[in-house]
């Protein structure tokens, strides 16, 4: 079996290299992780040291519909990254765009609830309790800035 081999493979919506390792290659995709693409790997019985520009189509396309139906897999619920959603109150593992937009609507759903959360969102600054007395001052202007004088007129 003479394939091609493939330098940029198009999985889930997102241009995937074909020169690293299946998992690690897999794993660059949001939502997948090194235990899901471990998991997809095992589960497929694919050799997880080969490149992921030398796998068939047939191979890719297998790969592809079994992240899509990873909730009906028996791959564990524990691993899921969204666990008890809030809408409807099932487990699931968004990938991709949709994990991008689940995110967003989560904070905009804590910024109009007013939680805590919400608030600190809404006001760029550290959400999870870190310090910030020191940090996160990225973004805005500390201090004084310097004026840049015109040139010759230094010392006047």
């Amino acid at each position: 079996m003479t394939a091609e081999f493939k330098y940029i493979i198009r999985i889930m919506g997102k241009d995937v290299s074909g020169t690293k390792k299946v998992i690690q290659s897999l794993s660059n995709i949001k939502g997948i992780g090194n235990n899901v693409a471990h998991y997809i790997v095992n589960s497929l019985e694919i050799d997880k040291n080969s490149r992921m520009g030398m796998l068939s189509d047939e191979q890719i396309s297998i790969i592809e519909n079994a992240l899509k139906n990873i909730q009906t897999s028996s791959f564990p619920d524990f691993d899921f990254n969204r666990r008890k959603s809030i809408e409807n109150g099932t487990d699931s593992h968004v990938m991709g765009t949709d994990l991008i937009i689940a995110t967003k609507s989560d904070i905009d759903k804590e910024k109009t609830t007013r939680s805590w959360k919400g608030t600190r969102h809404g006001l760029n600054l550290k959400v999870r309790g870190q310090r910030t007395r020191c940090t996160g001052r990225s973004g805005r202007v500390v201090g004084v800035r310097k004026v840049a004088l015109k040139p010759g007129t230094a010392g006047k």
